[in-house]
């Protein structure tokens, strides 16, 4: 059996100080908002080059503050690309903002040469996605945002560490959003995000917001939520950050295996972009008889995932208010599905998947 993802690989490699940064919050008997969280946000401010950092609940909240921090709300429009996690749409739809989608390239991104067309006088912002672990062309995006005077939101929720140009995602935007599921690059034991952000004004209003619009904990001066990041997600995460460079090179390594040994011309490997450092969250590739080859896979006790099966516009929630077409993701989204991939993925496991793809007739 090949697992998509095997956590348990990861904690046993760094379980003695999972559990020492665990007991230490057991032991100080302080759980939210305090030192740990505290710790992280520094540190990982530090990591992403930005001189602030917000640690929230989630990455879907992360999103949602930055768009609340920004004034985005009722009647305004925010641009998402349509290949894309639902929470990136769902966020824009909490704010009371309306998403407006924008076909994927071949490489899976948002398509900057047709954003511009879809822009309007309600468009307030555009949200960047940084896919699979890959890097958008953050040149064209902060371009057409200072032309239209856009807020640029990046979505890092797949893509702690890549780079642009020698940059880390995240740093580009006004606000940069992450994730820390499990599954991400550098993951919790549990829901976990945070925004990072170059302004003071925005850091100071991110706090109030995550914590009721409380500025002093006593007083709501603005609109806000219960959105925290705990102390012992915070420690775990402080543990995993050390080591999170180290993963993703790892990652690309194994991307390489997948590339040298996957020969068979039906399955079309991923298109990275030159400048991009992609990290690899997820190896995406696609094959027309992609749902046949998914159930070979299967009985052969290799788990496989599809990242997504349906654009955005196709969502009953959102087909309502959106009726353009989007050509390349809905193709795409006939064709890709995710070969596993993670750290503790083994050589021999990689070799045992290629070798089945390209026997494939």
């Amino acid at each position: 059996m090949i697992p998509f993802v095997d956590f348990t690989r990861e904690y046993k490699s760094l379980k003695k100080e999972i559990d020492e940064a665990i007991h230490r919050v057991l032991r100080r008997g302080w759980f939210v908002l305090g030192p740990e969280l505290e710790n992280f946000e520094k540190r990982f401010a530090e990591y992403c080059d930005a001189p602030y950092c917000v640690g929230v609940n989630s990455g879907t909240d992360a999103l949602y503050l930055s768009l609340l921090c920004a004034g985005i709300g009722q009647g305004d429009e925010v641009i998402v690309p349509v290949n894309t996690a639902l929470p990136t749409a769902m966020a824009v739809s909490m704010s009371g903002a309306r998403p407006v989608f924008v076909d994927c390239d071949e490489s899976f991104l948002i398509d900057s040469k047709q954003i511009v067309r879809r822009i309007n006088k309600k468009t307030k912002a555009i949200i960047a996605v940084h896919l699979y672990g890959q890097a958008c062309d953050m040149d064209a995006l902060k371009k057409i945002s200072r032309r239209f005077r856009l807020t640029l939101i990046e979505d890092c929720a797949q893509a702690t560490g890549a780079m642009w140009k020698g940059k880390k995602v995240g740093s580009f935007g006004d606000f940069g959003c992450f994730s820390f599921y499990p599954t991400k690059n550098i993951g919790a034991y549990g829901d976990g995000g945070a925004i990072i952000t170059k302004s003071k004004k925005n850091y100071t209003k991110l706090l109030a917001e995550r914590f009721y619009g409380q500025k002093d904990r006593q007083v709501c001066s603005i609109p806000g939520m219960n959105s925290r990041l705990d102390e012992i997600q915070a420690a775990v995460l402080s543990v995993k950050l050390k080591y999170v460079d180290t993963w993703n090179r790892t990652r690309q390594q194994l991307a390489l295996q997948y590339r040298n040994l996957i020969v068979n011309p039906k399955i079309v490997l991923p298109t990275p972009q030159g400048d991009s450092q992609c990290v690899y969250h997820l190896f995406v590739v696609r094959a027309p008889k992609r749902d046949a080859i998914m159930k070979l896979l299967k009985e052969h006790g290799i788990q496989t995932l599809i990242h997504y099966r349906t654009p955005l516009h196709r969502h009953p929630f959102y087909a309502k208010q959106e009726k353009n077409s989007f050509p390349v993701a809905e193709r795409y989204a006939r064709e890709i599905f995710s070969l596993p991939m993670y750290p503790y993925l083994k050589k021999q496991e990689i070799k045992k998947i290629a070798t089945i793809l390209n026997n494939i007739t």
